[in-house]
């Protein structure tokens, strides 16, 4: 049985049905194959088939290559519709917020449309269907084949192709001719599902002639009075809020919009009628200015509050009588990505020429801390507010404030954002393009129009949203191929600047003043931006003056000999991706895995690591794919001791965690690198590591496992995006180590840095002078700055063994956070380590670690009772979900660290504790 949803709208005597068409009794079936089981809106036939036992879980083992029979098949989706009233003069619409992607739809054995885009909003009246009907009112949807329907448009005579070596194949082949989640079809982290299914939430919506309307979307843009996108606003000027109403139904002459404002404790803060208003068939649009005194800013995570406010606002007839209304929680602020001129002013403080490439909240410049979002199931419907609620409150305890969520996904539902509103976190978003060049036939630029309308409009209004880009790598890699392959002809640029500046950029520019919009997510930024003409964005490309720095950049060094080499990272405006991939836990491989399989080389975790991808449909990748766990297996051994535990389980997951550790170790690496560089010349602002969490478990680039488990890398991650920091830089060639100190802080912040030389039994080093054995010295770092506090040689040493040397740097300042209550100070801690070898080399020592448990706090007390303990990790077993607040640390001897754990989920009632084990570094030179 389903309900209708029907709502009295305030200050009329007017009523609508919304039926949500997620309670009727669906039913998936392929009569071809003789299938047919219950199914589910929300839902994919993965799950469906899944659910009633047809297939086994799509994630264990090789199902990723087992049910590609799954994806090369038609599927429908029907139920019957009761209680629907056929009366004249009321409107009846389907409205489907998503359809996964191909589908025909028929409505009482009548054709109502076919589709084509998964992320568009498709809306269609059926009332004429429904008064013609005879008998049972069946809503049938079949979804076509993705991968099937791709090669037939791509075999279409006249088809567009490209030069060999410009679109980048992952699994199945030609997902630039969809509009489709393109990793969908497979990518170098994840499988290749290709799922269909009714994805979003869909509803029968029924209007009478006297209903009102049916808001189906709706656009709110709060900016400052004169603001441009992509340029600094004017702070001071007053707030305009601009609202615009996507309807079904039918619109009286004299029609308005009414705004009510209230803040979090229901409290009125301002009321107006909107003015400017327009009308079209489908919209009704207004504005109002609002007294900045009126509200509070919203900040992102640790840059001050996340104040967020209700905004009702109604649609009204002449007579003032609310017709249709809608409700969205927003918040107050201006982030700009400012890609303009690198000023006088600016260099006149050592930041070198160029353009600069920073977010400005608010107007203030702050640094991007933070990592890359994909998707975090294949199968969207999965992905509920718990597990989204759980991996944000991970984010913001990394002490990051930003992630950019990668094109080739999907575009994120209303309900991340608001998670991402509540906690500050920004949301770079981005079009769903990348790793490819895309067609340009009308048909085409027509579907991406639409679909890039319904979600800009649909998000605009969360003050998570820090930007729109156009797409993933698409000058720093498709057109730097399409060029090398096919020199000197620029039907490739001109084609990306139909879609990605004639299509993208108008519909942002159309609907929004307060974002900031670049066409590719890794480029040098624009060579000039001028509102007065129809396109107001030239691209810079290449046109590069040599000395001068632009643009963002990314890293990908495979060749693990040179991690840790500083000149071999980049230098830019900013770092939005960069990284190593590492293997899962033992935990979560034994989700998916038979235990015969839990080997490092076994054949299925082989064949999972999509790194490198195999190009096409074939399942035995093996060339492709040892490369990719070669390089793992070369980086542990190259930089660490490798494991040898006589027990082949215990082996596996000492090797899965030491590949974490060179992953970590990588990372922090580059991060204080980038964070170092707010103080040098390249001014760089922001630093974003690929990636954030995983879509599945596998080898993958992932800081955050499948279920929600910390790899090495989250937590050494969210050690080093603490506001100061203090690292060393050390260059192996010529012996010279520097020390910095990097501070994040609006104010300049004030201290002691704190140097101390070991032997990896703990003892002070020998061999050299009580000076340099330990040593302190005063700091102070200006506002979101860097400085040098040591800059030596290694020569110094020269009579020390440096395979038994190991040199502690801290720093402890006094400091403000950005907008803290009364202007506080508080104390900023933080400690490295450094070896002038590879740990592989080291002459390390057993930490004797001991570990003692308070089941009242639960916290953990970890000591290291007889020497220095090198990547210190408390592991916990299966059955919870949850993280320390700090892993992966070092300790000195004598020096113990007491560290509490978040429970998410337990299903052990609370045994899991006693099972909590540390171990170190260390523990892989032993046998036992």
């Amino acid at each position: 049985m389903w309900a209708w949803a029907a709502g009295l709208l305030a200050g009329s005597a007017m009523s609508q049905t919304v039926k949500d068409l997620s309670g009727l009794d669906w039913t998936l079936e392929n009569p071809l194959m003789n299938i047919s089981v219950p199914g589910s809106v929300p839902s994919h036939a993965h799950l469906d088939l899944y659910a009633a036992q047809v297939i086994g879980d799509p994630y264990f083992g090789l199902n990723d290559f087992n049910l590609r029979w799954v994806a090369n098949t038609n599927w429908t989706y029907s139920a019957s519709m009761t209680n629907l009233t056929s009366e004249n003069g009321t409107a009846t619409w389907m409205v489907f917020n998503g359809l996964d992607t191909f589908t025909d739809i028929t409505f009482c054995g009548q054709h109502v449309a076919s589709t084509n885009n998964q992320f568009r909003q498709y809306y269609f009246d059926v009332s004429e269907l429904l008064s013609a009907c005879k008998g049972d009112a069946v809503l049938s949807i079949n979804f076509g084949s993705a991968p099937m329907i791709a090669n037939e448009i791509a075999a279409e005579p006249g088809q567009e192709t490209w030069p060999y070596g410009v679109e980048i194949p992952y699994e199945f082949p030609n997902r630039q001719f969809i509009r489709k989640e393109q990793s969908d079809f497979g990518w170098d982290w994840g499988p290749a599902f290709a799922p269909a299914g009714i994805w979003q939430p869909a509803y029968a919506v029924q209007v009478g002639s006297s209903d009102g309307v049916y808001v189906r979307n709706s656009l709110v843009d709060i900016y400052r009075q004169g603001q441009l996108n992509n340029l600094p606003p004017d702070q001071t000027q007053p707030w305009v809020f601009n609202a615009s109403i996507d309807f079904l139904g039918s619109l009286p002459k004299g029609a308005g919009l009414n705004l009510a404002l209230t803040d979090s404790q229901n409290k009125t803060v301002t009321t107006a009628a909107l003015s400017n208003i327009t009308t079209s068939n489908e919209t009704i649009t207004g504005s109002a200015m609002i007294d900045p005194s009126l509200v509070d800013l919203w900040w992102p995570n640790g840059l001050g509050p996340q104040t967020l406010y209700n905004a009702s606002i109604t649609v009204v007839d002449g007579s003032n009588n609310t017709i249709g209304s809608v409700e969205k929680r927003l918040g107050f602020r201006t982030i700009v990505l400012n890609m303009g001129e690198i000023t006088q002013e600016q260099l006149d403080q050592g930041v070198a020429p160029g353009n600069n490439w920073h977010f400005e909240v608010n107007g203030h410049e702050f640094y991007a801390k933070g990592s890359n979002f994909i998707p975090p199931d294949v199968f969207w419907p999965r992905v509920n507010q718990t597990k989204m609620e759980n991996l944000f409150d991970a984010i913001v305890k990394g002490n990051q404030n930003m992630l950019r969520v990668w094109a080739s996904g999907s575009y994120t539902p209303s309900f991340i954002y608001d998670i991402a509103d509540e906690t500050g976190v920004l949301l770079w978003s981005e079009f769903e393009f990348g790793d490819a060049l895309y067609p340009v036939d009308q048909d085409f630029l027509d579907n991406v129009q639409a679909e890039a309308l319904y979600n800009v409009r649909r998000v605009n209004h969360h003050p998570s949203l820090a930007l729109w880009a156009g797409g993933n790598e698409l000058e720093s890699l498709e057109l730097a191929n399409a060029e090398n392959a096919d020199p000197g002809n620029d039907q490739w640029m001109h084609e990306y600047e139909q879609l990605f500046l004639d299509v993208l950029l108008p519909v942002v520019y159309g609907n929004s003043r307060s974002i900031s919009y670049t066409p590719s997510s890794t480029n040098n930024g624009y060579l000039s931006l001028n509102f007065s003409r129809p396109n107001p964005m030239i691209e810079r490309y290449n046109n590069a003056t040599p000395g001068s720095i632009y643009g963002d950049t990314d890293h990908y060094e495979y060749n693990s000999t040179l991690a840790f080499n500083f000149s071999s990272y980049p230098i830019g405006r900013f770092a939005n991706e960069f990284g190593y991939h590492s293997m899962p836990s033992l935990q979560s491989w034994q989700q998916v895995l038979m235990p015969e399989d839990l080997h490092f080389n076994s054949s299925t975790i082989v064949l999972r690591n999509h790194h490198y991808p195999s190009g096409s449909l074939n399942t035995t990748n093996y060339d492709n794919s040892t490369k990719g766990m070669g390089e793992m297996t070369y980086a542990v051994q190259q930089w660490y001791p490798s494991p040898q535990q006589s027990d082949p389980i215990a082996n596996f997951s000492a090797w899965c965690h030491t590949t974490q550790i060179f992953q970590a170790d990588f990372y922090i690496s580059q991060i204080a690198y980038y964070r170092r560089g707010s103080g040098l010349p390249e001014r760089n602002l922001g630093s974003l590591y690929w990636q954030l969490e995983d879509i599945w478990q596998a080898p993958t680039w992932a800081g955050i496992e499948y279920d929600g488990r910390w790899k090495v890398l989250h937590y050494r991650a969210k050690d080093i995006y603490q506001p100061v920091i203090i690292y060393p830089f050390y260059n192996s060639t010529t012996g010279d180590l520097e020390v910095s100190v990097v501070s994040d802080l609006w104010q300049s912040t004030s201290g002691t840095v704190e140097f101390n030389w070991y032997d990896w039994s703990g003892k002070p080093l020998q061999g050299v002078n009580s000076s340099t054995q330990h040593s302190t010295a005063p700091v102070t770092v200006g506002a979101l700055n860097s400085t040098r506090v040591l800059q030596t040689n290694l020569t110094m040493l020269s009579d020390v063994d440096l395979t038994n040397a190991v040199l502690q740097v801290s720093v402890s300042t006094n400091g403000t956070a950005p907008n803290s209550p009364n202007n506080a100070t508080q104390v900023y801690n933080h400690t490295s380590y450094f070896s002038p070898v590879a740990l592989s080399k080291a002459k390390l020592q057993d930490p004797g670690l001991t570990l003692s448990y308070d089941k009242a706090t639960t916290s953990f007390t970890v000591e290291a009772t007889s020497a220095v303990a090198a990547w210190v990790w408390l592991d916990y077993p299966d059955g919870v979900q949850g993280w320390f607040d700090d892993n992966g640390f070092w300790l000195t001897p004598g020096e113990k660290r007491t560290v509490s754990f978040t429970v998410k989920n337990d299903w052990t009632d609370g045994s899991w504790a006693q099972d909590v084990t540390v171990g170190s570094l260390w523990n892989n030179t032993q046998t036992g």
